[in-house]
């Protein structure tokens, strides 16, 4: 416990240095809350992975592909999709914001459909469908400090001690806003995707020539995939994928990070940095649990088998090495997540309804990001009945935002009343569809709810676009700021040159 518990002493005190060496005060609120719109591709990249990939992941993704076999890969193929919708999202996104100043994901969808409402509803989604997955990242710390403590630790009390760390670290997130997120993600990144990807290959490689497992001797049932006939449907990987590649840039945490890059090639570059760091670390982990899969202590635990794994390898010094590296992954998304509601209450639920200054902003924002965290830690310290089942119904009803999104980016038909009914409608279809389901539907040849509520989303905003006519004044506010994108800046409430150079 000495070494195991010491290397994540190490790796907090490091943090602890970056952050306090490189603490700059703010002068606004979007400093806070976007990191004055100064990063670099590097630190974009470093801060996407660290975002989308949480610690969680090394546990349930070897453990799924251990026990379901190669379905697990779909996380490499949706994740790849995702950074290829950051390269369409990527220019337009990133010139609104500049040019209007826009902090957060429903500050756009404000800009384009001029309705606060849609704000308020977007970010209400957003925040309760975040805090499932977050108690999930408090709870996954749980899993390591009683794993690091080979067993002398009960759940509860490593609970506990995860949530204190991550508690702790909370301080110069909400000290410090999106700066401070973004330069710790890029040590945590590299530790937790550079380093521990190399851990993963490491893995596998003490697999093949130390123990002596192939791919074939992996089970043959590991290598099918639900298809005509099987109990999820044949339309099923097909659902994951689409609704998996969408639902990336609904999560607040992951969306505003286009806001932070100094400029769209930033935002570019740090895809193509990301891109192949992500692939071959998702799949990585499908390979690890693939062949990991014949081993009886897998077998009786696969969700544990990334630990199990590395303490058989190389004993406590590489367990404390495979924590570090989960304690980095979930740092990364736990800040993302708390920054990114605190940011919303503050922007657009309190400020959507009153006007606020710099002061009141970061006063709210702040003391939402504490409550966010006191009441997060609190659920994770209890047993919570089906918690899994409703981090992935946040999924099914977070990816409803998809629909005004991206077609709000692309498509200059649609208006408020179909952004909001159909959002709405999508959302609770989606809810009682999983609830009622709980999972692929059959009758929907293996659909997820989601799915099934995006095509109902879908319908009602096309619908709303078609048969409410847009006013003459409402076509020529959105005709001029897509017309900015296209290299006309005017009417834009910023300088010719500085907008110029943005589109340029």
């Amino acid at each position: 416990m000495i070494i195991t518990f010491g290397l994540v002493a190490l790796f907090c005190v490091v943090v602890i240095v970056i952050l306090q060496r490189a603490h700059i005060s703010d002068r606004s609120f979007t400093d806070y809350a976007v990191g004055g719109r100064s990063f670099g591709p590097v630190y974009q990249a470093m801060s996407f992975l660290n975002t989308w990939w949480p610690g969680a992941t090394f546990l349930s993704a070897t453990g799924f592909a251990a026990s379901a076999g190669v379905i697990g890969f779909y996380s490499a193929i949706y994740s790849l999709l995702t950074v290829v919708l950051m390269y369409l999202l990527a220019q337009r996104v990133w010139l609104w914001g500049k040019a209007y100043d826009l902090r957060t994901q429903p500050d756009l969808l404000v800009l384009r459909f001029r309705s606060r409402w849609l704000a308020v509803i977007t970010s209400v989604i957003g925040i309760v469908s975040s805090v499932p997955w977050l108690v999930l990242g408090f709870q996954s710390l749980g899993d390591l400090f009683e794993q690091l403590s080979l067993g002398k630790l009960g759940f509860t009390t490593a609970v506990l001690i995860g949530v204190a760390v991550m508690v702790i670290r909370q301080f110069w997130t909400i000290r410090m806003g999106m700066r401070g997120v973004i330069i710790s993600d890029l040590f945590q990144g590299i530790v937790a995707y550079i380093g521990g990807t190399l851990l993963l290959l490491g893995l596998v490689a003490w697999l093949v020539w130390g123990k002596g497992i192939t791919l074939g001797s992996v089970s043959a049932a590991h290598f099918g995939l639900p298809g005509l006939g099987s109990a999820q449907g044949p339309l099923y990987v097909f659902a994951i994928l689409f609704t998996g590649a969408l639902g990336g840039w609904c999560w607040p945490s992951i969306f505003i990070r286009l806001y932070t890059a100094d400029s769209v090639k930033t935002v570019l570059k740090a895809g193509a940095i990301g891109a192949p760091l992500s692939v071959i670390f998702a799949l990585a982990l499908g390979v690890l649990g693939l062949l990991a899969s014949p081993l009886p202590e897998i077998t009786a635990h696969p969700d544990m088998m990334w630990f199990t794994i590395a303490h058989l390898a190389g004993g406590p010094v590489l367990l404390g090495l495979a924590g570090v590296v989960v304690l980095a992954a979930t740092m990364g998304n736990v800040d993302g997540n708390i920054q990114a509601m605190g940011a919303q209450v503050s922007n657009d639920i309190v400020g959507g309804f009153k006007p606020l200054g710099y002061k009141s902003s970061m006063i709210i924002a702040k003391v939402s990001m504490a409550v966010v965290t006191v009441i997060s830690a609190w659920i994770s310290c209890y047993h919570v009945p089906h918690l899994f089942e409703l981090a992935i119904l946040a999924y099914q009803g977070i990816i409803q935002i998809a629909v005004p999104l991206y077609l709000g980016i692309f498509w200059k038909r649609g208006n408020a009343a179909g952004a909001i009914t159909g959002m709405v409608v999508g959302f609770i279809v989606a809810v009682c569809l999983q609830l009622g389901w709980l999972g692929s539907m059959t009758w929907a040849y293996g659909l997820t709810s989601g799915a099934v509520g995006i095509a109902v989303n879908l319908l009602i905003y096309v619908a709303a676009a078609y048969l409410i006519p847009m006013k003459a004044a409402e076509r020529a506010r959105v005709n001029a700021i897509f017309a900015a994108t296209d290299g006309d800046a005017a009417g834009l409430p910023v300088s010719d040159s500085v907008l110029a150079g943005a589109v340029k």
